[in-house]
């Protein structure tokens, strides 16, 4: 089960409380639901949560935990649903079962964890417009890729010179340095160096920076810091765990090497239980963790596009990339000695191939490559 069938789930009951009588209230046109946050009740074994009985409570007239025990009642027998709670002032929080856990794990692996069709800004039509400057031309660039996973139209288009229409996204400017006499308009690039879109407004600017970065760590660079926010410019790109475009690309790369090596061992990939019986069920942490970063994304990518945000879809991917990597340590895809494949190391693989998913999905929306090797 996916994030967005027990949102689909979640409206349906709130449906059926109004046509019954239960609920006297205009039934919301969504339900947003992710995994659980501090303060709502989460740990445990609870997957899911959404406040939806919060939303309506005023309107009902009850307080919101009488709210969410009516739909509580009816989200219960719904396939997949092990169990929902009431926690804090009224948030709904579900837990899945085993099958309907390696269902989404499943789901995001083969179709990817994109925001639901005609959520978010899906729908709207925007015009990005840049103001000057090479972080500003970066900041639209991906919020085009942004928005149209969202699925806007006509999203991240700059306007014509001098046009008024559309959003100008105005970014704290970052001052690029040039080394003295050295010419960067002649400076060889890649093709994902190369200077164009947006940032055909600021060439020298982007070639200086990719001489000194490379094409991926400046556009990391732009993009993980909020746009309120002073961009502070390594002096070169390191390969280290503290550089957050490193963590993430070597976390892509692992989860492809398992692939790789799961192939030259014979097995593949399936949907199944990742191993309570081998130390590695889905009430270990480190694969509830990683779990949840898979639910979660496709809320970030919504909330980035709404709020004009790309620095939320790189801070997730840096939780994602740690999730995984810890989860990788505790839950092993390949067998280890003269441990033959299972269903569970084939389990575990599918889960490391979903994880790569939103890793490389994430990736390609801030404009920045996904290595198979590192």
């Amino acid at each position: 089960m996916t994030p967005a069938e027990l949102s689909r789930a979640t409206l349906c009951a709130v449906h059926g409380a109004v046509a019954d009588g239960e609920l006297s209230v205009t039934v919301p046109e969504r339900v947003v639901v992710r995994a659980p946050m501090p303060g709502e009740g989460g740990g445990g074994e609870t997957d899911l949560a959404c406040n939806v009985a919060l939303r309506i409570a005023k309107e009902a007239g009850r307080p919101p935990r009488e709210v969410a025990e009516v739909l509580r009642r009816r989200l219960a027998g719904v396939p997949g649903v092990a169990g929902v709670e009431i926690a804090g002032a009224g948030f709904l929080n579900v837990t899945l079962t085993g099958p309907a856990r390696a269902e989404f794990v499943w789901s995001v692996r083969e179709r990817g964890a994109l925001p639901t069709p005609g959520a978010g800004v899906g729908g709207t039509t925007v015009v990005l417009r840049a103001a000057p400057g090479v972080r500003a031309a970066v900041v639209v660039e991906a919020l085009g890729r942004i928005l149209s996973a969202g699925g806007a139209e006509g999203a991240g288009e700059a306007g014509e010179a001098g046009e008024l229409r559309g959003e100008v996204m105005c970014p704290r400017p970052v001052k690029v340095s040039y080394e003295e006499g050295f010419s960067y308009a002649g400076t060889a690039v890649s093709a994902e160096g190369a200077a164009s879109g947006p940032l055909a407004s600021t060439p020298h600017e982007w070639r200086a920076l990719t001489a000194r970065l490379g094409p991926d760590e400046a556009r990391w660079v732009l993009l993980r810091t909020a746009q309120h926010d002073a961009v502070r410019l390594p002096a070169r790109p390191v390969q280290r765990e503290s550089n957050g475009r490193f963590w993430v690309q070597y976390a892509y790369a692992r989860t492809c090497a398992m692939t790789r090596n799961a192939r030259e061992l014979g097995f593949a990939a399936e949907p199944g239980d990742v191993g309570a019986d081998e130390g590695g069920g889905w009430e270990v942490r480190e694969v509830r963790e990683v779990w949840a970063a898979m639910a979660e994304y496709s809320g970030v990518v919504e909330a980035a596009a709404r709020h004009r945000a790309p620095d939320r879809v790189a801070r997730h991917l840096e939780v994602t990339a740690d999730a995984w990597l810890r989860c990788h340590e505790v839950c092993p895809p390949l067998p280890v000695g003269e441990e033959k494949p299972s269903a569970v190391h084939r389990a575990r693989l599918a889960l490391a191939e979903a994880a790569g998913t939103v890793l490389a999905h994430g990736l390609h929306l801030l404009g920045i490559s996904t290595p198979e090797r590192l």
